[in-house]
């Protein structure tokens, strides 16, 4: 995920899960919010090779889905030929919003006449600008319904020397302090470490020389000032009347909505230890879409000290929505047990079929006391980014092969073959005694796919909706941080996510076959496109047909590996031996029967998961399921 602005004071948890106080957690982010997570992707963290390989230059025509995608291909054009790029000039209408974009060299122009220094010691900074004309201008059209971005004008004509790698790092585009950089010298910060010190220990950490980061000590130092900076101006924040504002917040909102609910605790000094709240809209979609419910607490409110959870679910179209929030004075099992009984009774007793969270033992305590009917399970994209901080440094060159090793475990769906490749790992990497290999396998109940194999996830482990939870949250969390802006901004969230929207997005045929063109008319377009994914892998697969209404699938380059499918036609249900049809509900069902001739159409038409919406969400709406 990407740095929230730094006038913001939400930062994610560093807290270890295995209790030692000295150990933290930094998290690699790895092009996180740039995949494009349509399709459930493989698990492992793609690497970014964009500047390690030569890029085209743009040329008229060039076509992008959006002019975020034109500029980060522009930025890293430029990048790997010496210079950095800017925004310049963008032109708006009323009926088609933004529709030109200009994007030109970071020395086009030339700097605005200054006024005469009144100080005799007052120095004259040259400016860098000197009327380079490299530039990129784009177009925006809409085709059918699809808008793209198209190269208009396109000129790379420098009047200037382009500068070597060493030296192109060091242009200010460049030096960006990550999210994980951030939440580290913060922490140093804190400690009392000088600059320099900050400094030196993250070069240490990343095993690099001296003067290899991607930013300058100087920029270290602007960080930590606008950091105090923010805490300073929202001082409000360090003072318990600033969560009475809040409950003042809801209480306002509760006279204007009665539908709007929400609940506190206070501790034995009067402290508010919980504030958790709900919308109506909200209510209404998890009774359609709670089936899976992720619970993220993966961030907190660092200048007030209050951990910040959101329970998330995705709806038919594949968009995150929002079911309801907290604010818990700590992250105890108790608290997080009565976070998780508040829920509950704002959602009238429905417990989920799953609950996705991150690696925390207080919070599988509080689920395995509150939700004990609902399968826990830890999504994936919370354990990796911590594999890096345990075992990269211990590990060292080996730990490329560790990382592997760990991801073809993940996927092994025997549970036999798990613990044994297990037990090999460990003694291979010798990990036998690493308290934090301990803990994962202690946890492995709740991700491994073989231990997790036949649990309804909806999609929400993919690294796609790890990419929409992030920029969602990025949308909530990067407010100033007043919680009473904070709240405004989390209610106009929920105040447009039940409205209908129209998908303006083409769904081609690809097989020709008519199971495709039924769950086309049938299927939202997100889930459309899993099935097809689904349908294209199917036609690797044979069949043999068996008594009953059964068959054994195998794929034809791993006959040995086979499956064993049922069909039950009175309820029009299949059954397979890898459990892969109940994690993927209506999505992919029928798509075994292919071969064997059936023509499955009404697996797509029991319930409503991932059926196209007839409407907005309203209560009239839901009577009528």
């Amino acid at each position: 995920m990407n740095s929230i602005s730094s006038g913001n004071v939400w930062l994610r948890r560093q807290h270890c899960p295995c209790g030692d106080w000295k150990c933290f957690i930094t998290y690699d982010y790895e092009r996180e919010d740039t995949e494009d997570g349509s399709v459930p992707s493989q698990l492992g963290n793609k690497i970014d090779k964009t500047l390690s390989q030569d890029v085209v230059a743009p040329y008229v025509g060039m076509a992008f889905t959006s002019d975020d995608d034109a500029f980060e291909y522009y930025a890293n054009f430029a990048r790997k030929n010496g210079f950095s790029i800017r925004k310049e000039r963008s032109r708006l209408s009323p009926q088609l919003g933004i529709y030109k974009r200009d994007f030109v060299c970071y020395r086009s122009g030339f700097a605005p006449p200054r006024k005469k220094a009144t100080s005799e010691h007052q120095r004259d900074r040259k400016s860098m600008r000197c009327g380079c004309d490299a530039k990129m201008y784009l177009s925006k059209e809409t085709v059918e319904g699809v808008s793209q971005w198209f190269v208009v004008q396109f000129s790379n004509v420098h009047n200037h020397e382009l500068l070597e790698d060493e030296q192109v790092r060091l242009l200010p585009a460049y030096r960006k302090i990550q999210e994980a950089d951030q939440e580290r010298i913060l922490v140093l910060s804190k400690a009392g470490l000088p600059i320099h010190r900050i400094v030196k220990i993250l070069e240490l950490e990343k095993g690099i020389h001296g003067g290899q980061l991607p930013f300058l000590e100087r920029d270290v130092r602007n960080f930590i000032q606008s950091r105090k900076k923010a805490v300073q101006e929202n001082g409000a924040l360090l003072s318990p009347s600033n969560t009475m504002e809040l409950l003042e917040a809801c209480k306002a909102m509760k006279e204007a909505d009665e539908n709007f609910v929400y609940d506190y605790t206070v501790d034995g000094n009067d402290k508010v230890e919980m504030i958790a709240w709900t919308y109506q809209d909200s209510v209404l979609l998890y009774s359609m879409y709670g089936d899976v419910v992720l619970f993220e607490t993966t961030y907190e409110l660092v200048t007030y000290g209050m951990t910040f959870g959101v329970w998330l679910g995705i709806n038919n179209n594949g968009r995150t929505v929002l079911f309801g929030c907290v604010l818990l004075q700590d992250e105890t099992p108790q608290s997080f047990s009565r976070a998780l009984q508040t829920f509950l009774r704002f959602m009238n007793g429905k417990h989920p079929q799953t609950m996705i969270t991150d690696l925390d033992p207080a919070l599988e305590d509080a689920i395995r006391g509150e939700l004990s009917s609902t399968n826990h399970v830890i999504s994936p994209w919370y354990i990796l980014p911590k594999l890096s901080c345990w075992f990269s440094h211990l590990l060292g060159s080996s730990y490329a092969d560790f990382r592997s090793e760990f991801e073809m475990l993940y996927r092994m769906e025997s549970a036999e073959k798990f613990e044994y490749g297990w037990s090999q790992m460990v003694a291979r990497f010798c990990l036998e005694s690493e308290k934090h290999a301990a803990l994962l396998f202690s946890f492995s109940e709740s991700w491994a796919i073989s231990r997790i194999r036949g649990y309804f996830l909806a999609q929400m482990t993919t690294r796609g909706y790890a990419k929409r939870v992030n920029m969602f949250l990025r949308r909530i969390l990067s407010v100033p941080t007043f919680l009473r802006n904070f709240f405004v901004q989390v209610s106009r969230t929920a105040s447009v996510q039940s409205q209908a929207y129209e998908v303006m997005q083409s769904m081609h045929i690809r097989a020709c076959i008519p199971i495709e063109e039924h769950a086309r008319n049938i299927l939202t377009p997100f889930a459309f496109t899993i099935f097809q994914h689904e349908l294209v892998l199917a036609m690797q697969y044979s069949t043999a047909e068996m008594a009953n209404g059964s068959c054994i699938v195998q794929h034809f380059k791993k006959m040995e590996e086979e499956r064993f499918v049922m069909w039950i036609p009175e309820s029009e249900q299949i059954h397979c031996s890898c459990l892969a049809f109940t994690s993927a509900s209506q999505v992919i069902k029928g798509l075994v029967l292919l071969q064997s001739g059936e023509a499955a159409y009404g697996c797509f038409d029991d319930g409503l998961r991932w059926r196209k919406s007839p409407g907005p969400v309203t209560r009239a709406s839901l009577a009528n399921i």
